[in-house]
C-alpha cells in the first residue's frame, strides 16, 4: 500500500472462515492484550508487496500492490508455489482481496475500482466503481456482506454480489478512534485488521465497532530481515482451527500462529 512503505498445512472445509479468538476478553471495555505463538514458519515470495491474504479450500489467495507490480495470485500455502497469477494493468494499484463463492473481489487504492474475478482462473469478470480509497476487504459470511477499510477508523459494509454500500461502523478502543485500518480478515469472532505502519492487529466487533483485542506481532522477523522488508500486512484465518497465517510486504516468510494472552 503506500510506498513507504510443514509438515502439511491441513485445511478443513472450504468456505468456513470462523476461528476462535485465542484469549478471553478482560472485564470492562479494555481490549484483551494478545501475542502470537508461532506454530510454523512457511516460505513467502519476498517480492510480493502484500495487500490481501485469504485461505480457502487449501488455496492461499494473495493480492499485491504498487503500480506496475500489482497482481492477484493463488498459491500453495505449504510451499509458496504460485499456481495461478494475473497482473493488474497500470495505472491501477492493487489492494485487498476476498473470496465470495465462485468469484474474488480485488480492491484498488485510489483508483475507485473494484475488480470481480473468476475464482478458479482469476480472470476479470467486471469492474465496479466506489468512492474514496480502498485498503482492506473481507467476506463476513455470517452477515452475508463484505467489510471494507479505507485507511480511516471506518469499516464499510457492502453487498457481496453488487458491491453496493449497505452500512458502516466506526472503530474505537476504550472510546478512542482506531485509524489506519488496513488488511482485513472476517471470522466468526470478529474482524481482524492490520493497523498500517505498526506491528499491531486488532480484533473488532463489527456490530459495534469496538476493539475487543489487540495483538502485538512485533519480533516475528529477525532484525536483519526486518531491515530489508516493509510493514506487517496480511492475515488469513486457517479454517477449522484457531490459527492464522500472517506476513508482511516483501517478507520472505509466512507465519502460522495462534493468538495467546500476553
Amino acid at each position: 500500500m503506500r510506498t513507504a512503505l510443514i509438515t502439511a498445512l491441513v485445511v478443513a472445509s472450504a468456505s468456513a472462515a470462523g476461528c476462535s479468538s485465542g484469549g478471553a476478553e478482560p472485564a470492562g471495555n479494555a481490549p484483551a492484550e494478545l501475542k502470537p505463538r508461532v506454530v510454523q514458519v512457511l516460505p513467502h515470495d519476498p517480492t510480493a508487496f502484500t495487500q490481501g491474504l485469504e485461505l480457502v479450500d487449501g488455496v492461499l489467495y494473495e493480492g499485491t500492490g504498487l503500480v506496475g507490480r500489482s497482481s492477484v495470485r493463488a498459491a500453495d500455502p505449504r510451499t509458496g508455489a504460485v499456481r495461478t497469477a494475473v497482473d493488474l494493468p497500470e495505472p491501477l494499484f492493487g489492494e485487498g482481496i476476498t473470496v465470495v463463492d465462485d468469484h474474488l473481489w480485488q480492491l484498488t487504492w485510489q483508483d475507485g475500482v473494484a475488480v470481480q474475478r473468476d475464482r478458479s482462473t482469476l480472470a476479470e469478470r467486471r469492474r465496479v466503481s466506489y468512492d474514496g480509497e480502498g485498503w482492506g476487504l473481507c467476506h463476513d459470511r455470517a452477515g452475508s456482506r463484505l467489510v471494507m477499510s479505507d485507511g480511516s477508523d471506518r469499516l464499510v459494509f457492502r453487498d457481496p454480489n453488487t458491491f453496493d454500500v449497505t452500512g458502516e461502523v466506526r472503530v474505537s478502543a476504550a472510546g478512542e478512534p482506531v485509524e489506519r485500518l488496513n488488511e482485513l480478515e472476517c471470522t466468526a469472532n470478529g474482524v481482524y485488521a492490520n493497523v498500517w505502519q505498526t506491528d499491531t492487529v486488532v480484533r473488532i466487533d463489527p456490530s459495534s465497532g469496538r476493539v475487543t483485542a489487540r495483538i502485538d506481532l512485533a519480533g516475528l522477523l529477525t532484525p536483519d530481515e526486518r531491515a530489508r522488508t516493509d510493514v506487517l500486512n496480511g492475515i488469513a484465518a486457517v479454517p477449522g482451527t484457531d490459527e492464522f497465517l500472517v506476513t508482511g510486504k516483501l517478507w520472505p516468510k509466512l507465519f502460522r500462529v495462534s493468538f495467546v494472552p500476553r
